[in-house]
């Protein structure tokens, strides 16, 4: 057999949440051999135990299942909080990611890693953000997110690096399933709508992710590519849009300003991604919000 369809074995990061519960949906139907880790167990789930904050231990695994390929999903990802609890998300958002890069550098394998549109935000943006842009964080988890992707850069493995946005999924906590939950509880509900975003579905980046490495689309394409769900929408229009889906029409949702809710970080006001690299390079159809959320919340609603 020749090289580009040796069976890679793959290792992913973070496999408990929302984006790793998905490739784990994906990965049965690949020719790869996946092995799936998280600091902690989920019930249902195999689960290999691995703290990528340790270096020793990524190493120790990679070298025990001869890993040619990291997916990283793992993450902090508490905007909020993180501002008060820096180092731990500076630990795993950056030092961490450095480890998984150092790893696979010394085996000359590959890093896909999942970045984040947080990246930006500094500079008022009315156009999709580009990969070349320089990140402007207005707060400690994008700046993390910003050092770990420099770390990668930094350390020199092979990789690319995947910055997406508005991630949710069947799986986990996320302001789809939030949403659902109040406007089926709530008469009245405030939603900002001077932040504005692409809503993507785990789903679609996970099979992203798979076609890409499935299809051995890495050699040759590494560095940053921007990937979320087609379109442009508000939170308080997502917010809209989930309620009308879900058939909850008796709740009153009323468009409000950032302003009106005090948050320890100042967000993105503006952070649609530009995919025109993703596409042209992969040659991979980027599904329609509307269409994904459509499906994601019958999977909710039927469950």
């Amino acid at each position: 057999t020749t090289n580009s369809i040796k069976k890679m074995n793959i290792l992913v990061t973070g496999a408990n949440g929302q984006l790793g519960n998905e490739i784990r949906l994906l990965a049965p139907s690949t020719s790869d051999h996946f092995l799936f880790t998280d600091v902690c167990e989920q019930e249902g789930v195999e689960t290999t135990p691995l703290d990528i904050t340790n270096l020793a231990e990524v190493q120790a695994m990679v070298a025990e299942h001869h890993i040619d390929l990291i997916i990283n999903c793992a993450a902090y990802t508490n905007v909020d909080k993180a501002e008060s609890d820096v180092e731990l998300c500076e630990r795993l958002n950056h030092h961490a990611v450095e480890n998984l890069a150092t790893a696979m550098k010394a085996v000359d394998g590959w890093l896909v890693h999942v970045s984040t549109d947080y990246v930006f935000g500094g500079d008022p943006y009315n156009t999709p953000c580009r990969e070349d842009q320089t990140g402007t964080p207005t707060g400690v988890y994008g700046a993390s997110k910003l050092r770990g992707e420099q770390a990668i850069a930094r350390v020199g493995c092979h990789h690319l690096i995947f910055r997406t946005a508005w991630l949710y999924s069947r799986f986990g906590k996320n302001f789809v399933k939030t949403m659902l939950h109040l406007t089926a509880t709530k008469r009245e509900l405030k939603v900002v709508f001077d932040q504005c975003g692409t809503p993507t579905f785990a789903g679609d980046l996970a099979k992203a992710l798979i076609d890409i490495i499935d299809q051995r689309k890495l050699e040759g394409n590494e560095g940053i590519y921007h990937y979320s769900n087609e379109g442009v929408t508000s939170w308080y229009d997502f917010t809209q849009m989930i309620a009308c889906l879900a058939g909850n029409v008796s709740c009153r949702i009323l468009p409000c300003y950032s302003s009106e809710y005090p948050s320890p970080v100042k967000r993105p006001a503006y952070s649609v991604l530009d995919k025109t690299k993703f596409k042209e390079t992969f040659q991979l159809a980027v599904p329609y919000w509307i269409d994904s959320l459509q499906l994601c919340i019958r999977d909710l609603c039927t469950q």
